[in-house]
């Protein structure tokens, strides 16, 4: 088995109408095959400025706007199951979060609600949505928070997924189902690049905070692929934490990541520095950061009307959840319940991403 081959036996999908969004993205680009494979009839939802010429072959697209509604009713209208991706993960700011995220569950959620009712959707419709761990907040004792967890998250961006869960679980009530992962890596994956050219330019990596370690979970992005496949089930409800039932380091994680990029790069093995950075430092530069991208995206609106592209990915916010104990979740629920079984060990996962982002020139 390829690591892009399903290994979930998929026949509720064979024949649906599967409406993405965020198919453009990292972890689409590790999804649309195994729902292609599975028979599913794929339409990605996408922008005006969305690159679509890497997507394979026989996935149409549908361009709509998330943030006003607009092209939406027309993108739904006929879909058996919705699996909804896009999001915001860096922000500069709450608002930045709260709009592209919980507003657009609003506009979502009326587009579906008004469809349901004129009788324009599937006869049992699914609506998945890919949250995240953040919605539930942190946890640094295994096996870590599971689905019964109330939710406390600790940074803006795990109240607007949060916020994006509510507003659709009141206009979806069961049908909707919702995948809370941990860190999602593997080729294509812009969020954590900078971690992986630091550890190819200096072999050294930080992990938050001095005289501890910082544990995480963590899922390779064919399997997190191979969970949505599992949240279309028919038997499927409620809200599934998921990981590769594993609980790393930071440190660990990081080095391990070292010697995939020197495989990847032909070089001989090296060990990795992990810099246990003190927290207060972690504040400063996430501070400075932050300022700095604030300070530059007024001065790109002054001159040329828009925003910055995107926000750094060393953000205030994302020290709020690197400031705590850990980010362990417990995957139990989904394997006893909907059959999965991640197959992607950290090695093989980081051995896939240092290889794609060397084909993409990134390393």
């Amino acid at each position: 088995m390829t690591m892009t081959e399903s290994a979930v036996y998929t026949p509720h999908l064979a024949g649906k109408k599967v409406l993405l969004t965020g198919g453009t993205g990292f972890v689409g680009r590790h999804l649309l095959p195994q729902l292609l494979e599975a028979g599913a009839q794929v339409t990605c939802l996408t922008r005006a400025a969305s690159r679509t010429g890497h997507l394979p072959a026989g996935v149409e697209t549908v361009q709509a706007d998330l943030s006003t509604g607009q092209g939406l009713a027309e993108a739904l209208h006929g879909k058996d199951v919705v699996i909804h991706m896009a999001a915001l993960l860096f922000g500069l700011g709450w608002q930045d979060y709260l709009r592209a995220n919980a507003l657009a569950a609003r506009s979502m959620a009326s587009a579906i609600t008004s469809l349901a009712r004129a009788g324009n959707l599937g006869a049992d419709f699914r609506f998945v949505l890919v949250s995240s761990l953040a919605a539930t907040g942190p946890c640094g004792t295994a096996p870590g928070v599971d689905d019964a967890t109330p939710p406390a998250p600790v940074s803006a961006y795990g109240w607007s997924k949060m916020l994006t869960e509510q507003v659709l679980g009141r206009a979806l009530g069961q049908s909707l189902v919702t995948l809370r992962p941990p860190i999602i890596y593997g080729s294509g994956d812009k969020g954590l690049l900078p971690v992986f050219q630091g550890v190819m330019r200096a072999h050294v990596a930080v992990s938050p905070g001095a005289g501890r370690e910082f544990p995480v979970s963590a899922v390779h992005a064919d399997d997190m692929a191979q969970a949505v496949l599992c949240a279309c089930k028919p038997e499927a409800s409620g809200v599934y934490h998921l990981s590769d039932g594993e609980a790393y380091t930071m440190s660990g994680f990081c080095r391990v990541m070292g010697a995939a990029v020197d495989k990847a790069l032909g070089r001989a093995p090296r060990n990795v520095c992990v810099v246990r950075m003190p927290l207060p430092v972690m504040a400063c530069t996430a501070g400075l950061s932050t300022a700095f991208a604030v300070a530059a995206d007024a001065v790109s609106r002054r001159l040329l009307g828009r925003g910055l592209r995107r926000a750094p990915a060393w953000n205030l916010d994302k020290y709020r959840e690197a400031r705590q104990a850990g980010w362990l979740c417990d995957n139990s629920r989904i394997c006893c319940e909907l059959g999965f079984a991640p197959r992607v060990s950290l090695e093989a996962g980081m051995t896939e991403a240092s290889d794609g982002y060397r084909r993409e020139g990134w390393l």
